[in-house]
């Protein structure tokens, strides 16, 4: 599954080291003057600090004339102009732990081992590019994301951490009943994302240990409520308050020193991997994070 939304699907393509990455957005509607500064300036929040210096120049290569939407479908592209592929040859034949080389090629029977090949973050740049133009197409609905607390810093380590996101302006009812849950779908977008490994709505977690009359939402006169436990979202409905939640992404599983890996051959075998990897990839999530929330929002209708 490389395709994200039915109404607005986008289907990503490209690996970290290759030739490019980008997308094919079907179901923009015609006569949208899309703001590319907007575009750029959320390319550059997720490029922000990055070891690998990408320029991130996109070209558009369908769907788009004098700057305005055909209704055809959007073809865009980001050339990997800073790949170096030559720095992973030590992981042709072995597998890092706690990373998706082992599982990629258990799946397929082989795999792209330059940089993490489709697995790598590097997908997420044709990911922000699409969630910016759907942000641009849902006028009155703000999405912002931030961090919320970051892991432990140590000397020659990674960290993880959590982002928060609160979406604002999205009126009561969007979202279907059971298997089309708003807070589902979005769980399954920010789960997509490379190193996500937790979703909470609203209290999340802590709302376990609540009783039912802490827990609650009371009315206000006017149909809002007076706190937000349930983040925005009652029976997979928007209630019209803003929507809340939080995402956790795991530590850089690529260490900055030699670590065992597990070679095809079965023998485990300690490796320095080279490449530029980030210490603390979370401070660049929150964009990526708003536009998999722009591109689910969308997906709905309202």
């Amino acid at each position: 599954m490389n395709s994200y939304g039915e109404r607005f699907r986008v289907t990503t393509y490209g690996e970290s080291h290759g030739l490019a990455v980008g997308a094919v957005i079907d179901g923009c509607p015609a006569g949208v003057r899309l703001d590319q500064e907007a575009i750029r300036r959320d390319l550059a929040r997720r490029r922000d600090g990055a070891p690998r210096q990408e320029e991130d120049e996109v070209e558009w290569l369908s769907g788009l004339m004098d700057g305005l939407t055909l209704g055809t479908p959007l073809a865009f592209c980001i050339r990997n102009k800073d790949a170096r592929p030559g720095d992973y040859e030590c992981l042709r034949n072995a597998f890092r732990p706690g990373h998706a080389d082992y599982t990629y090629h258990r799946k397929y029977g082989l795999r792209d081992h330059r940089g993490g090949g489709r697995a790598s973050a590097r997908e997420t740049a044709a990911r922000v590019v699409a969630g910016a133009i759907a942000r641009q197409l849902l006028p009155g609905i703000g999405i912002r994301a931030k961090v919320a607390q970051l892991g432990p810093e140590r000397e020659s380590d990674t960290r993880g951490g959590i982002v928060q996101c609160h979406i604002t302006g999205l009126p009561a009812g969007v979202g279907e009943p059971l298997f089309g849950k708003l807070n589902a779908q979005l769980a399954a977008a920010m789960m997509s994302i490379p190193s996500a490994i937790g979703f909470e709505m609203g209290a999340g977690f802590a709302a376990a240990m609540m009783t039912g009359s802490e827990y609650i939402d009371r009315w206000n006169a006017d149909g809002t409520t007076r706190t937000n436990h349930c983040g925005g979202i009652q029976g997979g409905i928007s209630n019209g308050m803003p929507v809340e939640f939080r995402v956790a992404f795991h530590p850089v599983a690529t260490l900055p020193h030699p670590v065992e890996c597990l070679t095809t051959d079965g023998t485990l075998k300690e490796i320095a991997v080279g490449g530029r990897h980030d210490d603390c990839h979370v401070l660049r999530a929150p964009v990526i994070v708003e536009a998999m929330a722009a591109l689910t929002i969308l997906n709905f209708e309202f």
